[in-house]
């Protein structure tokens, strides 16, 4: 590479170089989590369209400098922010386009699923598979393949891009779909930090959006734990795929009639269908838990849309707070993989932490493209809290109960994962290769930071191996 200093070319957007006054909000402003680490870029551009996208990167290869991206900012690694690279960040790309002849709709990398893309669509009576948490932008949630809402059944969000728009190591703007580039689009929808280019643009497919939402919740003593969990685990197979369930330890955020305070145990079903008759026979095998005399609450609830679960995801992810977050592929019997969970789910060390289990069975054959790992429980936990003193215990105890999932663990979701302090198995084996092959031909000068990995590249393998 070139190490010429050039003059910084002029962009719609805004360069931010160190010992500005702007430098450090436009390192740290827009990212979701307040632990930040003590990485510093060597420049951040702000960008405003594609156009300022292709400048950036050619000014990195110019200036010697590599590349990394920020679409919405939750990465809780803080995927962006990399030691003298450039950090070319995508806030300002934001636009949303939809085609009612192809259903199609076109949306900028910054563009937030639940709180843009989730109503843009549903006024026009569409749905998009988007993150649960609403402020979570559509890049990183998108090439890391997107769980979002009804992945069970209705797939990984990135199953339904059917293009991009990439900005190439070589700072060029070239489109990816199923005739042209097409190796860029197989990676796009899973590679995560591993893409090697910028999408400044997805082109998504979407479908109806069913008329009537419902939710069913039962909230459970954690004392019953056990037994809730193992009935649970025998019976999500059998419920319809029109249904996601989810199993979470956490704090209510109202009182509960007969609940003490503290965390407990919820079981969920959201399901979205053409009438609440369908809707009520989706869920119905949620209501046959033995322990169902038990819980302190429950109730099924018609909403007119998503809106009441994002509201609620907005309660369960404060902003301006510290967050450790780790995931896990289980698979095993009920006798195996509950105990695993348990001090997980029962013994959460801060009040606003929570952990789901959430299902993905009876698993769906992928598609070929990135991602490309799952298993029928997908699990994750969250450390939320607030004083810097925490990290380390924190980060301890999060370390220890994955430790105890390590004999039902068949990887992890890149989503919810830090490779840097602990590294899994994230992409089959095949695929996986792939992606280094698709990497060395389209990056061979590794412009691209990659991935924020324990050594210079993930292993893709479980560490205890």
């Amino acid at each position: 590479m070139s190490h010429t200093a050039s003059p910084l070319p002029e962009v719609r957007g805004t360069w931010v170089m160190p010992g500005d006054a702007a430098f450090e909000d436009a390192v740290f402003g827009r990212v979701f989590n307040a632990r930040r680490p003590d990485r510093r870029p060597a420049a951040v551009l702000l960008a405003a369209d594609a156009e300022d996208v292709v400048a950036g990167v050619r000014t990195a290869r110019e200036r010697g400098w590599q590349v990394s991206v920020r679409s919405g900012g939750h990465s809780w690694a803080v995927w962006s922010v990399r030691d003298d690279a450039l950090l070319i960040d995508l806030g300002g790309l934001r636009s949303m386009a939809y085609d009612d002849a192809t259903a199609v709709v076109v949306a900028g990398p910054a563009v937030r699923g639940g709180t843009d893309l989730g109503p843009f669509l549903e006024a026009r009576g569409r749905f998009f598979s988007g993150g649960h948490c609403p402020t979570v932008g559509i890049g990183g949630f998108l090439l890391q393949g997107g769980q979002g809402y009804l992945a069970r059944g209705w797939g990984w969000a990135a199953e339904n891009v059917v293009a991009v728009d990439v900005v190439t190591a070589d700072g060029e703007l070239i489109p990816a779909d199923a005739t042209r580039n097409t190796d860029l689009l197989w990676a796009a929808r899973g590679a995560g930090p591993g893409f090697p280019g910028v999408v400044v643009a997805f082109h998504l497919q979407t479908r109806s959006m069913p008329p009537v939402v419902v939710e069913s919740v039962e909230l459970y003593p954690l004392d019953y734990y056990a037994d809730v969990m193992s009935w649970l685990q025998r019976v999500h197979g059998t419920v319809s795929p029109d249904v996601e369930i989810v199993a979470l330890a956490m704090t209510p955020p109202r009182p509960v009639p007969g609940h003490p305070g503290g965390h407990l145990l919820a079981v969920t079903g959201l399901a979205l269908a053409e009438t609440r008759e369908e809707a009520d026979r989706a869920l119905a095998p949620l209501w046959t838990s033995p322990l169902a005399d038990q819980a302190h609450l429950r109730a099924v609830t018609e909403h007119p849309d998503l809106g009441p679960q994002r509201a609620a995801q907005f309660v369960a992810n404060p902003e301006g707070h510290r967050y450790r977050a780790d995931s896990a592929w289980l698979d095993g019997t009920p006798e195996a993989v509950v105990p695993a969970l348990r001090r997980t789910f029962t013994e959460l060390p801060t009040p606003k932490s929570y952990a789901i289990w959430f299902s993905m069975a009876p698993l769906r054959e992928l598609p070929d493209m990135a991602c490309s790992l799952q298993s029928e429980i997908y699990q994750a936990t969250y450390v939320i809290y607030e004083d810097a003193a925490d990290d380390e215990p924190l980060r301890d105890w999060l370390t220890a109960r994955t430790a105890e999932l390590q004999p039902v663990t068949v990887g992890q979701y890149l989503g919810d994962s830090d490779p840097a302090h602990r590294e899994l198995k994230v992409l089959g084996d095949a695929q996986f290769a792939r992606l280094q092959e698709i990497r060395a031909a389209r990056d061979p000068d590794r412009l691209f930071t990659g991935y924020l990995a324990q050594g210079a590249d993930p292993t893709n393998v479980n560490h205890w191996l």
